[in-house]
């Protein structure tokens, strides 16, 4: 059966995460360092303490990064002594310097000529747990939707954004193939979802879990004709 749709994982498959997240935290502890000092002089594992108390309290915020930094800042600026009105203004000051730096990302080599390419076969979509925007990303105009856990209140690896994906395009599962780099959420969900799964593993990592991926890649470049031999 043919492909027609293609989705992508964000986060470490069209960039590398790590320095981007280094990134965005120092630039949010940074600008608490200049306008909270009360917040920014506590121990390094005060903030961590209070993210995770949140997750006990309501699990599902897992799935709403940006909906548990702003409470985590909130609520660590008021536990610090910060009136409501203050921590309101300061946890939002702060979110909106990480968020600012979160953006500042270099993609692959390979991305953007894969996705230019792709875009003119395919329908593309993006499935991510993160809270990444392609629209501040300059990537918007390669895909037709973007699935966001935080938007639908649950992420990968269940199969609802899968099954929405297929929605949105108006395919069957079996013509569509997800790309990600996480054993689990992407390859996991995917194919528990019905969809074929790519592992893109560009560190040439081994396969620990029992049932593998469909393929895999160490480039996205290498997509088109892993695709085409499919086709084939």
């Amino acid at each position: 059966m043919s492909i027609r749709l293609i989705t992508f994982d964000l986060d470490d498959t069209l960039w590398d995460n790590r320095p981007v997240i280094q990134g965005a935290e120092t630039a949010m502890h940074d600008w608490l360092a200049l306008h909270s000092p009360h917040l920014a002089e506590q121990p390094a594992d005060f903030l961590p303490a209070v993210r995770s108390r949140l997750l006990t309290q309501e699990p599902g915020l897992r799935y709403r990064l940006s909906e548990l930094r702003r409470r985590t800042l909130f609520h660590a600026l008021m536990e610090v002594g910060y009136s409501q009105k203050q921590a309101l203004q300061l946890a939002e000051g702060a979110f909106q310097a990480m968020l600012e730096a979160r953006h500042r990302i270099t993609f692959f080599p390979e991305t953007l000529s894969t996705l230019e390419h792709l875009a003119d076969h395919y329908h593309l979509g993006v499935i991510t747990n993160g809270n990444a925007d392609v629209r501040r990303l300059g990537l918007a105009d390669y895909f037709r939707f973007t699935l966001c856990a935080e938007e639908l209140g649950v992420g990968k690896p269940d199969p609802v954004p899968f099954h929405e994906a297929l929605r949105r395009a108006g395919v069957n599962a079996g013509q569509a193939v997800h790309i990600g780099d996480h054993p689990h959420d992407d390859i996991a969900g995917a194919q528990a979802a019905g969809l074929r799964a790519i592992w893109f593993n560009p560190q040439g990592l081994e396969w620990q879990n029992e049932t593998g991926p469909d393929a895999q890649i160490s480039s996205l470049a290498e997509l088109p004709a892993l695709l085409a031999d499919w086709l084939a």
